[in-house]
Formats: structure tokens, sequence, C-alpha cells
């Protein structure tokens, strides 16, 4: 996530400056072409520009379909997580009032820390990457685990200040590492509630906060697991490009009565609206996978680590960590 206000121009160029670049190019190699069959075969190869302004209008339409609906899809991502710090806070707070008993506080801790433990893996889990996300952009080795056999390794190291030796055990090496540790969670729970540490509707309230985070980690690998479809995708990119192809003939047919040194102007308007459009494009592209660990994702590392501090404080734990903090203006 961006956290200044704007992206600077020059930042927002540089990241997508290759269909500037290439269209620059392109349009020269058009011109460079319709001056010499001009000037040697009178044949004219520029097209009226109406047509072609209305299939523009049309792929501006269909672009903005797909931003909105990949909006959609971060904008839902960052509803799941808000709700993850609610219902964390909410499971906090219960551990913290509910449990009484013998050896309470180490009661407390373990819960929570075994809570944080979900968290970390299922944040894990969310950043691994799937074929069709832009894996080329990710942040490696710092927010995320690499989607290789040392994933497992990396997260073992993290798990392994949360929780039992016995319980890791039991969770690395199975398909849903989160799912397991809820398993205990609700396992952990039960046999507090069968050694009267806390009632039956107490227990229950504890069963309902589960089942939310059931419902939180399932609505965020929905997102994760099915992406954007590629049909919308695709046909978005190939009608940006067709419109890209038609364009240099367009402002050729524009700037037919300018001077002769003015055909210039073709270059440059054609490579100018080639950008904007590759652009927009480009946006919705990187808009539709909100977790795959590029400078676009939902922030859910610095959410856990805020969950986590609140949860910590909460029983007064003295390892508390401090708050992430954006570098270069991105918070992971």
């Amino acid at each position: 996530m961006y956290t200044k206000r704007n992206y600077g121009f020059w930042q927002t160029f540089n990241w997508s400056k290759m269909p500037f670049i290439y269209g620059t190019i392109y349009a020269g190699a058009v011109l460079l072409i319709y001056c010499l069959l001009k000037k040697n075969y009178e044949i004219d190869i520029s097209l009226p520009w109406q047509p072609i302004s209305v299939l523009g209008i049309a792929v501006a339409f269909y672009l903005g379909f797909k931003n909105n609906a990949s909006y959609d899809r971060t904008w839902e991502a960052r509803k799941i997580w808000g709700g993850i710090v609610n219902n964390s806070r909410t499971f906090g707070v219960a551990v913290t009032a509910f449990i009484d008993g013998p050896k309470k506080e180490e009661i407390k801790k373990r819960i929570i820390y075994r809570h944080i433990a979900w968290m970390t893996a299922l944040r894990y889990q969310l950043r691994l990457s799937r074929e069709w996300e832009h894996q080329e952009e990710r942040i490696k080795g710092i927010y995320f685990p690499e989607a290789t056999d040392k994933y497992f390794d990396k997260l073992d190291g993290e798990l392994c200040k949360l929780l039992a030796k016995e319980e890791l055990e039991g969770c690395i090496g199975k398909a849903n590492i989160a799912v397991q540790i809820l398993k205990h969670q609700a396992n952990d729970l039960q046999a507090l509630r069968n050694q009267n540490y806390f009632d039956d509707f107490r227990h229950m309230e504890f069963h309902k906060l589960i089942g939310t985070f059931f419902d939180d980690q399932g609505r965020s690998e929905r997102i994760k697991n099915f992406p954007f479809p590629r049909q919308y995708a695709s046909v978005a990119l190939w009608q940006a490009l067709i419109f890209s192809i038609l364009i240099p003939f367009g402002m050729l047919n524009v700037f037919a009565d300018a001077k002769e040194y003015s055909h210039l102007l073709v270059v440059l308007f054609s490579a100018l609206v080639i950008w904007v459009f590759f652009l927009m494009e480009k946006i919705g592209d990187y808009s539709e996978n909100p977790f795959e660990g590029s400078y676009n994702d939902i922030p859910i590392t610095a959410i856990s680590r805020g969950i986590e501090i609140d949860l910590l404080q909460m029983i007064d734990d003295e390892n508390i960590p401090a708050p992430l903090k954006s570098e270069n203006g991105f918070l992971m």
C-alpha cells in the first residue's frame, strides 16, 4: 500500500514507460512509411479518425468496467481484514475476561499467542504466488515467503515463537496450516470448558468467534485462489492493443493538413494516447490480486502487527513489537 498523498509523475511514468516507448517507435515507423509512400507513390495510408475514436470510446468503457471490478476485489480484501481486526480484538477481550482459574495467566498467553500464530500462517499462505499474479513484481525476501520449498522453513521460524513444539509439529506439513491452528484453538477451548475455566454460554461465544475467523479466512482464500476472470482481463488487453495499432493511422489523418515538419506530432500524440490507455489497463491489472506481495497489496503484514500489539497489551506481555512503518512510502 502506498502511504504518501500521490504517486509522483516520474514514478508513475517509470512504472508504465514501456507502452510509451513502444508507441513512439511504432508511430515513428508508421510516419516514415507514410512519408515514403506519399512522396514516391502518392499512396495515402492514413485512416479517418472518426471510426478509430468510436473504437477508443468502446475500449475506454471496457477498461473502466475492468478497473471497477478490480477495485472491488481490493476493497473487499480490505474489508475482510478490517473484520479480522475487529473480531481479533473481541476475541482478545473475551480471553482476558472469560477465563478464570488456576494458571489463568499462562492459559491466556497460550491462547493469544496461538491466535497470533493463526494470523501469521494465514498471511504467509495468502502471499504464496499464483501463476496469474505478477511474480516479477513481488518484494522478495522481505514481506512475504517465497513460493519455494523454503516456505515452510521460514514459516516454521515464525511459528516456533508462538506455538508449543508438539502443536507446531502437528500443523507443519498439512495442506492448510492456518486451519490446523484454529482446530487446535477450538480443541483447547473445549478442554478448558471441561475443566470449568468458563461456563457453557461463554464457551459458545468463543466458538462463534472461531467461526468468524474461519469465515474471514475463507473469504480471503476466495480472492486469493480465484483470479479475476481471464476472459475479461484478456479482452481488455487485446482491445487496447488493436486500438493502439490504429492510432498512428488516425493521427496521420488528423495532421494531414499540417506542415511537413508538424507531422512529428503524429509520433508524440500517438505515443501519448497509447500510454494513457495502457496505463489504465495496467492499473486494473495490478489491482486484481490484493495478496500477491507487490507494492499495491493490502497491508496485511502491518494489520497483523497492529492486532498483535493490541492482543499482547491486553495480557500485559513483555515482548511487544513495534508497529511497522512504511519504507520509501510503501507499507506492507
